[in-house]
Formats: structure tokens, sequence, C-alpha cells
């Protein structure tokens, strides 16, 4: 069984008709340097629709009809490469199937331990290492700042935040509805928590951050990273790692009226991708691993079961649903 991409969701918000289920896919044939692999889990990311659309730049274009594409972990069940053995896990670029072919080359082994599949694709995975690089070389964080994250209740905002507890910043999240917000603040340990459905972002960052953000981490875009940026410190770095509020937005966005205040502030704005620190992955996987043994980082996800439900659950990331990583649980 598996998804395939019926259509391109551009500009629009995702609906149950850009997917197609195959549930006799052919199997195909292993070449050399090829994996076949049993699928265990897949990660619901927002780049996900960027690569239906063929909007992101980094990564390879889909074509209508192909399996649509995941991070995921498997087993590998056959093996042309000498790299890799049947009952080895991998993790890699996967797709909503429950079985696949994969190049040998293009994944990397998960250690085989328990909870190896939510650990590899959340705090181990894209997720926690994103959080970390942005944060450590790009936010800089240090003692004593102010520490601001919009999608702070989702699977990478949540894990910035405990990153910038440990770098002794103040932190504040910005998420959507009390229950998400009391979640940070009591579960994470952040030490405040603004619900943007509730309260005006800009004024309640005025009275909790009177002297301005020192970091902004921005997973969300538009209007509100234009009200942040109103509000930042002299020298402050401004994390730009997502944009959700412009995922399913016509036309092409706005830019910010607040830029100039980088300016002004002589400020620090900048963007990047996992890939920009590929060679230190494993530097990060040791510290966040190391904290989590600590018990100074929490590791929350969500998983929902089966393949039958990967397009609704990918759905309920853009809707705001989930609380930490959202996964989907393929076979045990």
């Amino acid at each position: 069984m598996r998804w395939t991409i019926a259509a391109r969701p551009n500009a629009r918000e995702l609906v149950a008709e850009d997917f197609e289920i195959d549930r006799n896919p052919p199997l195909g044939t292993l070449q050399d340097d090829d994996l076949r692999v049993a699928v265990l889990m897949l990660s619901c990311d927002p780049a996900q629709k960027g690569w239906m659309e063929n909007v992101a730049g980094y990564a390879e274009p889909t074509e209508i009809g192909q399996t649509m594409p995941a991070l995921g972990v498997g087993r590998v069940i056959e093996s042309r490469s000498a790299g890799f053995a049947p009952g080895d896990l991998v993790q890699g670029l996967l797709g909503w199937a429950d079985e696949m072919i994969v190049r040998a080359s293009a994944m990397r082994k998960v250690r085989d331990e328990p909870d190896a599949p939510r650990l590899a694709l959340g705090l181990l995975g894209s997720s926690g290492l994103t959080a970390y690089f942005g944060l450590t070389r790009i936010g800089v964080p240090q003692a004593g700042d102010v520490l601001v994250v919009t999608g702070a209740a989702g699977g990478v905002g949540s894990i910035v935040g405990q990153l910038g507890k440990i770098a002794g910043c103040r932190v504040i999240g910005i998420a959507g509805g009390p229950d998400k917000c009391r979640w940070l603040t009591e579960e994470l340990g952040f030490d405040h928590a603004i619900d943007y459905k509730a309260e005006k972002v800009k004024a309640r960052v005025r009275e909790l951050a009177p002297e301005g953000i020192d970091v902004l981490w921005d997973n969300v875009g538009g209007q509100m990273l234009d009200d942040l940026l109103a509000r930042i410190a002299r020298k402050a770095r401004v994390v730009i790692c997502g944009g959700i509020a412009r995922y399913q937005q016509q036309g092409r966005p706005p830019g910010p009226g607040s830029y100039f205040n980088i300016v002004f502030k002589s400020a620090r704005m900048e963007g990047f991708l996992l890939g920009d620190f590929a060679e230190d992955h494993d530097i990060g996987r040791d510290r966040l691993r190391r904290w989590l043994a600590e018990g100074r980082i929490v590791q929350r996800d969500e998983v929902v079961d089966g393949l039958e439900n990967a397009p609704q659950t990918l759905m309920r990331l853009f809707r705001g649903l989930n609380r930490g990583k959202l996964l989907i649980r393929v076979a045990e």
C-alpha cells in the first residue's frame, strides 16, 4: 500500500483529494546499492507541502503519481549494499508506503534501542537537530537573554525553548490555545507562554520583555514576525526557521514592514537549512541524547497509527492541532 501525490496544493490548504491511495503498488527489483525497506514510522513536516508544490528549491522535484515523500525510519528486508544487512534500522527520505526500495547511500543506520524510530525522527532527527544548530550556531544564546519562540508547541519550537533554558535564557513561547500554553510552562519549563488566539502578542511581549528580544526564533512568519521585529533588542539575533503563515497563502507574501529595525538595532536576521551543518550532526545528536538522559529535555510527540491515516494526519499539522512532533506509525 502507498499514497501518491494527486495534485499540487499551491497557495491553498491541503485537502484529502491531493493524495491517492494505491493498494497494490509494483514492488520493483533491487539494483546495486539498493535496499528494500519495511517502513516503520514517518515524520510529518511543514516542508512536505513545499515538496508537493515544487517550491522547495533544496529538494528534488516531485511528480504527480509518485509516492508521497516523507522522512522516516524503516528496517532493511533485503540489501544489495555491503554496508547494510537485513534487520538494520535505517533513517532517511522514505515515503508514504509500507515498503520501499531506496538507495543505500541515502540512508543512515539508526541505533536499535527502545523507541528508536521516535527518537530518530524527533529529538535526534530533523526536529531536534534543526533546533540545536539553528539556536546554537545562529541564535547564539547567552545567559540572561530573552528568547522568544513562535510556533513554540510544535516539534521544533518545543525543543528550541528547552535548549534556551539550558543556555540560561528567559524563554517566552507563543502558541495557540490555553492547553498548549500550559504545557509549555508546566511541563517544558518555559518562563512564559502567550496564547496568540486570545492575547495581543505585541503588547504581551512588551510587558514580558520591556528591554526587547535578544533572540527571536521564528517558525511562523507573516504579521507575527513583523510585530516581533518591532520588539527586538540591540544586537538581537533573528533565526528564520519556518513560515507556516505563508504555506497556505495565495500569491507572494509581503515583506515585513518592521524589517528596518534590524538596522536601527544593529541586529542580524538569518535563515538556514539543516544540511548546512551536516558534518556536525553527530555532535548535535550526542549532546541532545545526553540532555535527554539527564532529564534536561523532554521529548514529546503524538503518534498516529496507520498508514491509511497519513493524509488526515499531515493536514492536522497545518491546522495547528498537534503538540510536539507529529508522527505516523506504519508498523511495529
